[in-house]
């Protein structure tokens, strides 16, 4: 088979994975019957395959590592690689095997194992601190100064759809002109309350979900409509269809929200959104940005506290109060994820993903930019993959 046959029968044997998965009863399921691809644009380019048990899902991912490995080295093969190993792992998990976390995160999410470097997040402080102090905070401990400068940029609740529609309308116009024309496309805002996320793209809905138990500045809600939207996951799903429907990108493109390997990309497009589109407007957004950058890796050294190293919730919880300053929703929700046997691995995502995507962004070249956006929206990635740019993996 060549690359693109490889990508129509990957998508098909990944797709009826994911539709054995929703015919599970939700209680028990590790997804709660919500599947292993979310989001599926895909459904009139390629049918999932049929399956009645998970030994043909075995044997056909089998067959895909023995085409995958007569391909010619480079990033496409390198994609396929962990794309094939990250849904074996899967697999084994929906069959009630329980790898290691350290498994979870090297081979299911391909993130680095490990906390992150305590400089780096030493880094980020620093840097949070200085740009506070530009700011006029200079009273109290820095965890105050983060807490007096969020309550000062609080949006009150009433204001929100107001601000968010705002944002969405600047987001669009600059996604529209710099990454891709979104047509028509619109979300509409989504209060919720109790989840682990901060927010979430609802895709099939046309809703961004939105935890309201945070409080929330204008660079934050703006950082999350690039995440979810213009020009994160909407957007990249969109872009992603239109590839494949021009023939111009692999089946796997529409991969893209698979909880696989290929998760990190598409949680970095996003945590780069405002970059990808030049949106960072003042000193707030230049904060948030390293707040960001700050909450982001000890988050993931904070699930590794819990998982690995059993480090005791409340330990934990104390690190994320005091390190990354996060308020205490987005704390316990850091915890509940980090937690679940199977979403748990995925907070490495976000850290990966995010710098992965930002050290390709920092060397591109202005003449490489229109093909880089074609490599990093229209086709599937791995961190891996994507770091070969500008060989393109496809």
């Amino acid at each position: 088979m060549n690359s693109f046959e490889i990508g129509h029968e990957l998508t098909a044997v990944t797709m009826g994975i994911d539709a054995l998965e929703r015919r599970q009863p939700a209680e028990g399921s590790l997804l709660g019957g919500d599947g292993l691809v979310p989001i599926y644009l895909g459904a009139t380019l390629v049918e999932a395959r049929r399956y009645a048990e998970r030994d043909a899902i075995r044997s056909d991912l089998d067959a895909l590592d023995a085409s995958v490995a007569a391909l010619d080295n480079g990033p496409r093969k390198v994609f396929l690689e962990g794309m094939l190993k990250s849904l074996r792992v899967a697999v084994r998990m929906l069959s009630g095997s329980s790898p290691s976390f350290e498994e979870k995160v090297s081979d299911l999410v391909g993130a680095p194992i490990g906390r992150e470097d305590p400089a780096i997040i030493e880094d980020a402080r620093t840097k949070v601190d200085a740009l506070l102090s530009k700011m006029g905070f200079n009273t109290g401990s820095l965890l105050a100064r983060v807490e007096a400068w969020e309550r000062t940029r609080t949006i009150p609740s009433d204001k929100i759809e107001t601000v968010f529609r705002e944002l969405m309308s600047e987001a669009k116009a600059r996604t529209d002109r710099l990454i891709f024309d979104t047509g028509s496309y619109d979300m509409v805002l989504n209060p919720v309350r109790g989840m682990m996320y901060t927010a979430r793209c609802s895709f099939n809905e046309g809703k961004m979900d939105l935890n309201f138990d945070l409080a929330f500045t204008r660079a934050a809600l703006k950082h999350l409509v690039c995440h979810e939207v213009y020009p994160g996951h909407s957007t990249q799903l969109l872009y992603t269809k239109a590839e494949v429907a021009a023939g111009k990108a692999p089946a796997d493109a529409l991969l893209i929200t698979t909880d696989a390997i290929t998760g990190c990309v598409q949680e970095g497009i996003g945590d780069q959104g405002v970059h990808l589109i030049d949106f960072i407007e003042d000193a707030d957004d230049e904060l948030h940005v390293e707040l960001r950058r700050l909450r982001s890796a000890a988050q993931t050294s904070a699930a590794w506290m819990l998982m690995v190293e059993g480090i005791a919730a409340a330990e934990v919880a104390d690190y994320l109060r005091n390190t990354a300053m996060g308020q205490e929703a987005w704390v316990q929700g850091r915890l509940r994820m980090a937690a679940h046997p199977f979403r748990g691995p995925f907070i490495s995502s976000y850290w990966a993903g995010n710098e992965s995507v930002r050290r390709v962004r920092e060397r591109v070249t202005a003449e490489q930019w229109p093909s880089f956006l074609t490599a990093l929206f229209g086709r599937a990635n791995s961190p891996a993959s994507l770091e070969m740019f500008p060989a393109v993996a496809a």
